[in-house]
């Protein structure tokens, strides 16, 4: 085994993958900066199927991995949406996005970007639903009042495509960049090291093999994208499309951190409900794919040939590679600059210095920033995602800076 073969390897899979993914990172700037929070939250109250299925509608295109879709999720819920929606929500939205379901189309084909959706919609529905009718809002829950800063925010339509293009190639890579890199990693360890004959007992029992891949991705922390190259993987090394399928919907949608915050806001019970759900539809669907669908559906082609090292690189494929691979690079060596410079921070009598706890993404940064511009007496406001700290400058109170950030979903201290 050597060094070219896997770098061979890891170039087809990211040849592969990188036109999708800069594709859904353009679309994922567009839906941020087109579409209004407030406007969403307004169909999110509410305990009845129709909240529900908005909810679901609303997240399956999102491109938030499960740490970003947390505080908006929470935010959501402060504002009106009731635990029902909220659930659903949280389903859909980090099992699928407009980048995951070009990637999966890219690497595993048509019918698991098909399915993909509709197994995300199913479960979502299934688990809102449940928590309607299993753990509902003892009471309506009241609207927050709108951020000023989001009524006041008015941009010209060149200028929301200038913030499109910086949300969708500078603030989802940094909030995905980490995890797609992971995923693709992962994907070549396992295809270059593991022996075909490591799954060949598993795949004889699916359904173990499939409670065997929810066991270890749900602890796998990994967003929708990066679990696309491992599902991949999985199938070369001889597991069904089914157990693949699980890896895709499982390892996105909980992991432990999730699970903590959820027990938090929504209460134990939705939370149960909540993975159960995920689990479930995960199992149905993988199973539904071994033994109720064509398995010719589900062919995919190995990403190297072992007797041939020399693969075909298209053009406009290495060009997107490229650019990808630049757009990682300045967004590790950004988080790398800031990390430096914010041992340095200086303070006078109006700057003071928050720790904020649960920030764990671009989007997470954003809202954070968001909820206190929109305090009055606010001069400036510097986030540091590497170090979790928050720089305040104004004449304001603690205490209303720490309600604004709590509402916001995440908890702070004054540094």
């Amino acid at each position: 085994m050597t060094y070219q073969h896997i770098l061979h390897s890891f170039l087809h899979i990211l040849n592969e993958m990188s036109p999708y993914v800069l594709l859904g990172f353009f679309i994922a700037g567009i839906l941020h900066v087109f579409i209004n929070e407030e406007t969403l939250t307004r169909h999110l109250s509410g305990n009845g199927w129709k909240s529900v299925v908005k909810a679901a509608a609303i997240g399956i295109p999102l491109p938030l991995c499960s740490c970003g879709v947390l505080p908006t999720a929470v935010s959501l819920r402060r504002q009106g949406a009731s635990k029902a929606a909220t659930t659903s929500f949280l389903i859909a939205t980090p099992q699928t996005g407009v980048d995951s379901i070009a990637a999966t189309y890219s690497l595993l084909g048509l019918p698991f970007a098909l399915i993909r959706p509709i197994a995300a919609l199913s479960g979502a529905l299934f688990g809102g639903v449940a928590v309607g009718k299993l753990a509902p809002d003892k009471k309506e829950n009241k609207k927050e009042s709108v951020s000023s800063f989001e009524k006041g925010k008015r941009l010209s339509f060149f200028k929301k495509i200038k913030e499109s293009v910086k949300y969708g190639f500078f603030d989802m890579v940094d909030s995905m960049g980490k995890w797609l890199m992971i995923g693709l990693v992962i994907a070549t360890l396992i295809t270059i090291f593991v022996p075909d004959s490591f799954f060949g007992g598993l795949h004889q029992y699916p359904l173990v093999a499939m409670i065997a891949v929810v066991l270890i991705a749900i602890p796998m922390y990994i967003c929708a994208t990066g679990s696309i190259p491992i599902a991949m993987s999985l199938m070369l090394k001889g597991l069904s499309p089914g157990v693949a399928f699980v890896m895709l919907m499982a390892g996105p949608a909980a992991n432990f951190a999730s699970i903590l915050i959820l027990d938090k806001t929504q209460g134990r019970k939705a939370t149960f409900i909540y993975v159960l759900s995920v689990i479930i539809t995960a199992i149905a669907f993988g199973l539904i794919i071994d033994f109720l669908l064509p398995s010719s559906w589900f062919t995919i082609r190995p990403a190297t040939d072992g007797h041939n090292a020399h693969m075909h690189m298209g053009w406009f494929e290495t060009v997107c590679s490229i650019t990808l691979g630049l757009l990682l690079l300045f967004s590790f060596v950004k988080k790398f600059i800031s990390k430096f410079k914010t041992k340095n921070i200086s303070q006078n009598d109006m700057t003071r210095t928050y720790k904020i706890e649960g920030m764990n993404c671009s989007h997470c940064k954003a809202s954070v920033e968001k909820a206190i511009t929109s305090l009055q007496g606010i001069d400036s406001v510097e986030v540091d995602l590497s170090s979790g700290l928050a720089k305040v400058s104004g004449d304001i109170e603690d205490d209303k800076i720490t309600e604004a950030v709590r509402l916001a979903g995440f908890d702070i201290s004054v540094n």
